[in-house]
């Protein structure tokens, strides 16, 4: 999609006044195709720029690649809740908006410890919450001015999913996974408007509301690759691993509404102008990573992503144009200094990780590029732990895209880790 600067600097003239806690902070970038995505990485994933497509994980569960559920023995819990602060920067912009989350719940079961792991859970897909305000001009037969309009745009919603992942070893150094997701929820946007110099104001809003409803399956495929006892002391592992979400068409029903409303917002009335069913075309996408760890003591991962995305087709006309390949390298690590000392912070693990991404649209003709810096840790209590992650970065070049967005965003979780069926034994 391309957005040329005159008509976009007016769109962000007035925007972003608040953001509620329970729903992310508000970005202009969300208005694009079906919102922004969340990704599936955990906070222990987060803390390393979201890295983990190649990381094995015994205490944590893998999210990122169902096919490395086989190295999770313990039935483990995790939930996460996410609170971010975002600051829009342009010509004549500068604006904060916070908002917070519930970012997942999920859990994993050994349904035979090594060969077979299941998972499932529960986490946002995409978010979409934007809002602007700008001013137009109202023309007669011979393009005069006559009056000037008020309009609002804003968005809110997103899309979920409740998946399920079974991750199965085939040979001691490969396995395979296949993730099942079911997305749905709604997105809903609104366009209002009114007169401002007419001589008798309009004591009501003119709006209409789309609300686009979703319900349907993605499915992701996982290999990984791990040899381990390598080295001169044996404790050095290699790992690959490699996902692919397959191509999908989502379907959706759209159903556009005309309200009247007050001026403080409240609907007068409320006339149904259409409905209608369709798809929404998801491209597929590849990630792949490599990664180095010693024992339980430290890893190093490097991942790259591809999407692409001219094949996107959605139900809203605004979302079609020129859209293109998006790409994402990460690196990422951890280090615990002694998981078996008696010393509480030496068996703290701590995180840090870069990533750069390119975003598939373009606003005023250059592609939206990001920058983020992460770092985290886990803080031990028994085989559980107490996981906080940070990101900052920068999304967008005012210079080539009109706007930019520094970020910052805190990632609190908790991971319980315990053994389930294990049958019991008398001597």
């Amino acid at each position: 999609m391309v957005l040329n600067k005159p008509g976009f600097c007016t769109y962000i003239f007035v925007m972003m006044i608040t953001a509620s806690f329970g729903q992310a902070a508000r970005s202009p970038f969300s208005t694009f195709g079906v919102g922004e995505p969340y990704g599936n990485a955990l906070i222990h994933n987060q803390g390393m720029a979201g890295t983990g497509i190649a990381q094995p994980q015994y205490w944590f569960l893998n999210n990122q690649n169902p096919a490395l559920l086989v190295f999770n023995y313990y039935t483990i819990f995790e939930s996460g809740i996410l609170v971010e602060s975002k600051t829009i920067k342009g010509d004549t912009t500068n604006i904060k908006s916070t908002g917070g989350n519930l970012n997942y719940l999920a859990a994993a079961f050994p349904i035979k410890p090594g060969k077979w792991t299941t998972s499932v859970g529960l986490m946002p897909f995409t978010n979409v919450n934007y809002k602007f305000v700008y001013y137009d001009s109202v023309r007669d037969n011979n393009n005069v001015v006559v009056d000037t309009i008020a309009v609002q745009e804003q968005g809110s919603g997103g899309l979920n999913q409740l998946y399920w992942s079974n991750g199965f070893r085939l040979h001691k150094n490969w396995s395979v996974g296949l993730k099942a997701a079911y997305i749905f929820s709604s997105i809903e946007n609104d366009y209002a408007n009114t007169l401002i110099n007419v001589n008798q104001p309009v004591p009501f809003l003119i709006a209409v509301k789309d609300q686009t409803y979703v319900n349907d399956f993605l499915f992701t495929g996982g290999l990984s690759f791990s040899k381990d006892s390598l080295g001169k002391r044996n404790n050095i592992i290699v790992s690959a691993g490699l996902t692919y979400s397959f191509a999908a068409n989502l379907k959706a029903r759209k159903t556009t509404t005309y309200e009247r409303r007050t001026s403080s917002g409240n609907p007068l009335t409320l006339d149904t102008l259409v409905t209608y069913r369709g798809k929404i075309s998801i491209p597929s996408g590849l990630l792949a990573g490599f990664s180095v760890s010693k024992s339980a003591n430290w890893s190093a991962a490097v991942e790259f992503g591809l999407q692409n995305w001219s094949t996107f087709n959605s139900l809203n006309e605004d979302d079609l144009g020129n859209l293109g390949k998006s790409w994402r390298i990460a690196v990422g690590g951890e280090y615990t200094p002694d998981y078996l000392s008696s010393r509480f912070f030496d068996r703290v693990t701590y995180r840090v990780g870069f990533k750069t991404e390119r975003y598939p649209f373009l606003i005023n003709n250059n592609q939206l590029k990001d920058f983020g810096i992460n770092f985290g840790f886990s803080l031990p209590a028994g085989r559980s732990s107490i996981d906080l992650a940070f990101s900052t970065g920068k999304r967008g070049n005012r210079s080539e895209n009109i706007l930019e967005e520094t970020y910052f965003k805190v990632y609190f979780g908790l991971t319980f880790n315990d053994q389930w069926f294990v049958r019991r034994k008398f001597d």
